[in-house]
C-alpha cells in the first residue's frame, strides 16, 4: 500500500468522558435530544449523524478530562438555540457570527454539558 493511500475513513465513534453517567444519559437523551442507542454496563451510546457519541468515565487518569470541543450542525441556529433554551441548556454565549465566506456566514454558539464539557451548536446562514 502506497503511503498517500487514505488507511483512516470516517469517524465511527466519539468517546465523552462523563462522571454521573445517569445524569449524563438524561440530559443528552432528554435535553439535547440525541437518538439513546444503548447502555452496556459503564457505557451509554448514541446516534449523532453517522457518528456513535460514547459516554463513559475515565477507565485510566491520563483519560480523566473534558472531550474536545463537539461541533452539533442544526438547521437554524436561533431555532435550535431557543428550544435548547427551554429544555435547560447553559450557553456561554448568544449564537453570533464566527467567519464570513462570501455570501454565507457561519454561526456559533457554546454551552456546557454539566460534566465539564463545553460543545457548540454551528450552522451555516446567508449573509
Amino acid at each position: 500500500m502506497s503511503s498517500a493511500e487514505p488507511v483512516l475513513q470516517a469517524i465511527g465513534q466519539i468517546a465523552v468522558r462523563v462522571k454521573d453517567l445517569p445524569r449524563a444519559v438524561a440530559y443528552y437523551r432528554d435535553v439535547l435530544g440525541l437518538s439513546y442507542l444503548f447502555e452496556a454496563p459503564g457505557l451509554a451510546f448514541f446516534q449523532c449523524g453517522t457518528v456513535h457519541l460514547m459516554l463513559s468515565g475515565a477507565e485510566e487518569p491520563e483519560f480523566d478530562h473534558a472531550a474536545s470541543v463537539l461541533y452539533f450542525d442544526v438547521a437554524e441556529i436561533q431555532v435550535a438555540y431557543r428550544s435548547l433554551l427551554q429544555r435547560g441548556v447553559h450557553f456561554r454565549d448568544e449564537p453570533h457570527v464566527v467567519h464570513r465566506a462570501g455570501p454565507k456566514e457561519l454561526w456559533m454558539s457554546f454551552f456546557d454539558d454539566g460534566e465539564g464539557n463545553v460543545f457548540a451548536i454551528r450552522c451555516w446562514r446567508s449573509a
